[in-house]
């Protein structure tokens, strides 16, 4: 079977380099992907917003099955195309990839179906938002309610913060229509932890527990990321905390899409917030997260391809996910600048080095190719991941892969994984 992956970041090398694997697939396409995906499946120069030529492609080529990486084509309804030409694709339809592209539409169901979340309030003009401020206190958070790229969260300390937050989203300079509603939280203190789960809308498989890190610098510090690094097995993540986050959280919200007339099929994210073993929702995705997506792959022994069909048709029911009982650690390294203005084109020197690492890998997530080299070509670089016997010797692993690499102004945290540390 021949399968395409859309997408073009770590997380669709992440899923390219675990298809390739599958003993069903004879052959793998990228579109776009890019130079380290290149070594494994074939690219194809194909945007990952140009719909009608993904279509084109899967039905020239014969596709078998499709799996969407990221969110964008995902609420643009490729699913929905695909599934009309009688084509297999792997992911939520338009309707249900919603609880993604819209921060409200997602809140207003967690409040309907009782999973657990903070008080908020959506708005539209700054009035409004303000008096909410001034209600709720700081710090609190402002959210754009579309698609940002993950960077679409503030966290205002103070209501000077918070109110040039929501000027600044209202008025479309900060995320453009993205911003052009906010939802408005207040503000949870505990842990972070990612929950995923693949579900067919009925029947729900959880991933392993994961941890990401969101911030720019050590100490979840600066602003925030698409995700500087994350770690798998999360220990924060105890067995009445997945319990919690199974019944409370993805089972309420897939029965609630259910009950919208939205059933939801493919990969739910559920962000979560915890606290004295208390579970609350701060979002959810509608795709793998990334870079939880490196992590949780690497430490997956099963097949994933049947899994991926079985959604896709449907039928979920009697499937189950093995794991390999190593930890392990994925560290991003980024261009200098980033998540703010930065420079692409730099040459990347080391990677042949790192290679020679037992149970590391090195994913790509925004590079290049320039007279024969791989050069820096976004924000997120690449994504080192390594396996190890524990979490701290998945995580000496990957740094041992991380100080093999380099080029001018690259930046990445040195505490990934520390707070898995800090809890044995």
């Amino acid at each position: 079977m021949k399968v395409l992956v859309v997408g073009g970041g770590g997380r669709e090398h992440a899923l390219v380099w675990k298809i390739a694997q599958s003993p069903l697939v004879t052959k793998v396409f990228c579109a776009p992907g890019n130079p380290g995906i290149g070594q494994l499946a074939e690219n194809v120069p194909i945007r990952m917003d140009e719909l009608d030529r993904l279509l084109d492609f899967a039905r020239s080529e014969g596709i078998g099955l499709t799996v969407v990486g990221p969110e964008q084509p995902l609420s643009m309804g490729i699913v929905d195309l695909f599934e009309e030409q009688g084509l297999k694709i792997f992911g939520p339809r338009k309707d249900a990839a919603i609880i993604e592209a819209s921060k409200a539409f997602s809140k207003d169901l967690m409040q309907k179906y009782c999973v657990p979340t903070a008080a908020y309030g959506v708005f539209t003009e700054v009035a409004p938002a303000e008096a909410f401020i001034d209600r709720t206190g700081v710090p609190i958070v402002v959210k754009a309610d579309g698609l940002a790229a993950g960077k679409g969260v503030i966290i205002a300390q103070t209501r000077q913060e918070a109110v040039a937050a929501v000027r600044d989203m209202l008025s479309g300079n900060a995320f453009g229509s993205a911003g052009a509603r906010v939802v408005i939280e207040e503000f949870l203190t505990g842990e972070e932890a990612s929950f995923l789960a693949i579900t067919d809308g009925t029947n729900i498989i959880p991933l392993a527990s994961a941890q990401d890190h969101k911030a720019i610098f050590d100490g979840d510090k600066g602003p925030n990321t698409g995700g500087m690094g994350a770690y798998s097995p999360a220990p924060v993540v105890t067995p009445a905390v997945h319990e919690q986050a199974m019944a409370l959280v993805l089972r309420r919200t897939v029965d609630g899409m259910a009950a919208e007339g939205r059933p939801y099929r493919g990969v739910l994210y559920a962000g979560l917030m915890i606290k004295e073993g208390r579970v609350r929702t701060l979002e959810f995705n509608a795709r793998f997260g990334d870079p939880e997506c490196q992590p949780l792959l690497m430490r997956m022994k099963s097949d994933i391809v049947p899994v991926l069909m079985a959604v896709a048709d449907g039928d979920l029911a009697g499937r189950s996910i093995e794991w390999h009982d190593k930890a392990a650690v994925c560290v991003v390294m980024a261009s200098e600048g980033y998540p703010g203005d930065y420079r692409t084109g730099d040459a990347i020197s080391g990677l042949d080095k790192a290679a020679e690492l037992d149970d590391v890998y090195v994913f790509h997530a925004g590079t290049a190719a320039k007279d024969g080299r791989c050069v820096t070509g976004g924000g997120r670089v690449l994504g080192v991941t390594a396996l190890g016997a524990t979490v701290r010797q998945a995580i000496e692993q990957a740094y041992r892969g991380v100080e093999r690499i380099t080029w001018p102004g690259v930046q990445y945290r040195r505490d990934i994984g520390k707070k898995a540390l800090n809890r044995r």
